[in-house]
């Protein structure tokens, strides 16, 4: 995930594209560079290999659920971006499919769904907070 072609075929990936020949047109890369990265991806269980429906001797290449648990960091870093590097939103501009509207900024949330800032932030040890009983037991909030 740490080098840049694997951040570009990840962001092609979300973007729709499952094929070889269609990762090449779209990010303008090497054949043995891409060959290699999407292996790598593979390999990791980020995208998995299936043969195409239509036509079995092609193959398309799928984000996996751990791989689809990559988007909200994928669109923290192009929200990054636009912010700091463009200082435009880039285009196409990813909406909500129910009513066609800009997703809003991506933030941290606290457990009961309030808005945080890096000042609300503490790092703590996971075993300490179980302990507590007046706590519940960690969770992750969907």
């Amino acid at each position: 995930m740490g080098e840049r072609w694997s951040f570009m075929i990840l962001r092609a990936a979300f973007n729709g594209i499952r094929h070889f020949e269609d990762f090449l047109d779209a990010l303008g890369i090497a054949r043995n560079i891409l060959s290699n990265r999407l292996s790598r991806l593979v390999e990791a269980g980020i995208l998995k290999r299936e043969h195409c429906a239509d036509d079995r001797r092609r193959i398309e290449y799928r984000l996996t659920p751990k791989g689809l648990d990559l988007l909200p960091a994928m669109l923290a870093l192009r929200q990054w971006g636009e912010k700091w590097q463009l200082g435009v939103p880039a285009n196409p501009v990813l909406c909500d499919a129910r009513d066609g509207r800009p997703i809003a900024p991506i933030t941290i949330h606290a457990h009961d769904g309030r808005v945080l800032s890096p000042a609300d932030l503490t790092w703590r040890d996971g075993a300490e907070i179980e302990a507590e009983p007046s706590r519940a037991p960690l969770r992750q909030v969907p």
